[in-house]
């Protein structure tokens, strides 16, 4: 979505003309879910996805003509036998989705505003009203809510949208920090960009290095740490948002942990792990797991006993680590790292398929 919105403004600011495609509502089986957006330009090229097929092919229509009269809608669709798909299946949903003609000096504020909320990475909500005999109020006009649920711009599409957001609507925005999903409530959508969760990874190699490159794909801001400075460099981790090499033990005891914070210890050794969770285990994170084997993992639990670390901190530690999915391979590890780290964050911490953890004070 950062991506998208930058692709907007840098196309405003060069006087290129565009529509701004949201879906804003959806029923059933659909491709997509509220929330997803693509851009469709004058030449009839686009950018960003609504989910292919028929229905997208039938937004680019009606948004190229949309541009030409200069007038926002809320279009609808009824996923039948007009929209399957080219091998004829047919999803049986509806979607709904605002089509949004935008040119120089047209829309720059809101967008920019919203530009700035998703740089931060601190999370923000926008709410769509999208059925004017619904919720009440003038269709389609947009909202967008800060982090704290402070509405920092509006844009009325529609005549008569009021600059600032009926009570109503405020108040039916949910706080990020319950990580809601995308809903619908009286013709208004609310759609919400949660925050960015920091996924430190502590070790640069193989797995450390897999796990690196499709993180930020998956909003994770990655920062990895390495006490080989070969290790993190921006060769081996292009996307990172941070590179830091160091003694494992200095760097970690001074870096900020909070509750949006998850933690990935794959060194390459078993004392630098214990080392690593050492530091990390009782710091406040979302999520900490380490990989390796079941008796590696016995050992290390065993020596922070000793050392003095809680069992209860122990027993929240993810380890063995990863979605058993019979991974042998380092891209298949990293993806079953991945899916839980997806899991956990998505489903409130639940990871359905992750192996049995290791009991604290039990045999291996």
């Amino acid at each position: 979505m950062r991506e998208l919105i930058d692709q907007l403004l840098a196309a405003l600011a060069a006087g290129r003309p565009l529509v701004y495609c949201r879906l804003v509502e959806t029923r059933g089986s659909t491709p997509q879910k509220a929330g997803a957006a693509m851009l469709v330009f004058a030449d009839g090229s686009q950018a960003g996805t609504l989910g292919g097929g028929c229905v997208e092919a039938e937004v680019k229509r009606r948004a190229l003509a949309v541009l030409q009269q200069g007038t926002a809608e809320v279009l609808k669709f009824q996923l039948d036998d007009n929209y399957g798909w080219d091998d004829g299946l047919i999803c049986g949903g509806r979607m709904q989705v605002l089509v949004a003609p935008l040119r120089a000096g047209s829309g720059h504020d809101y967008f920019a505003a919203l530009a700035r909320q998703l740089a931060q990475a601190a999370g923000c909500t926008e709410a769509i009203v999208f059925d004017s005999a619904a919720s009440g109020w003038p269709s389609p006009a947009c909202y967008l809510f800060d982090a704290h649920g402070a509405c920092v711009a509006a844009e009325g599409f529609a005549s008569g949208a009021a600059t600032q957001p009926p009570g109503t609507i405020a108040a039916q925005v949910a706080p990020l920090s319950q990580r809601p999903r995308a809903q619908a409530e009286r013709g208004v959508a609310y759609l919400p960009t949660l925050p960015r969760c920091r996924l430190i990874i502590v070790g640069g190699g193989h797995i450390g290095q897999a796990v690196g490159q499709w993180a930020p794909q998956l909003e994770f801001d990655v920062w990895v740490i390495d006490d080989r400075a070969e290790y993190v460099t921006s060769e081996r981790f292009p996307l990172a948002a941070q590179r830091l090499s160091g003694e494992f033990n200095q760097v970690l005891r001074e870096l900020e942990i909070d509750g949006n914070t998850y933690c990935l210890i794959v060194t390459r050794g078993h004392n630098h792990d214990e080392e690593a969770l050492l530091h990390l285990v009782d710091r406040g994170a979302r999520y900490v797991g380490m990989i390796g084997s079941k008796r590696k993992i016995k050992l290390i639990f065993d020596d922070l006993l000793n050392e003095g670390v809680s069992s209860e901190a122990l027993a929240r530690v993810h380890a063995p680590l990863g979605i058993d999915i019979g991974s042998q391979t380092v891209p298949e590890i990293a993806i079953s790292i991945l899916a839980e780290l997806v899991a956990h964050r998505n489903l409130d911490g639940a990871v359905p398929g992750r192996p049995a953890p290791i009991g604290v004070g039990e045999s291996a």
